[in-house]
């Protein structure tokens, strides 16, 4: 088996997403617009890494920071219903 060939990958890439923020211009995310952070939060209540969501790093430590908060405020769940 040492002479097998190696197998080609033949999946194509994803397109590389667009941080939306930064699409935006937005300049601070506020953890009170409940609707625009709900949109990075699974149904179960879990913040999307930044891989599925496509933000910028900056973007993403800032929006884990404002859902956290909201969900102290009770205005996002922890968890799903």
């Amino acid at each position: 088996m040492a002479d097998a060939p190696k197998r080609q990958w033949r999946g194509r890439r994803p397109k590389r997403k667009n941080c939306a923020f930064c699409v935006d211009k937005v300049k601070g995310i506020d953890f009170k617009d409940a609707q625009r952070l709900r949109r990075f939060v699974t149904d179960r209540g879990k913040i999307l890494p930044r891989r599925v969501s496509g933000n910028c790093a900056k973007h993403q430590r800032v929006l884990a920071v404002a859902v956290k908060r909201a969900r102290e405020l009770a205005l996002l769940p922890y968890t799903g219903e």
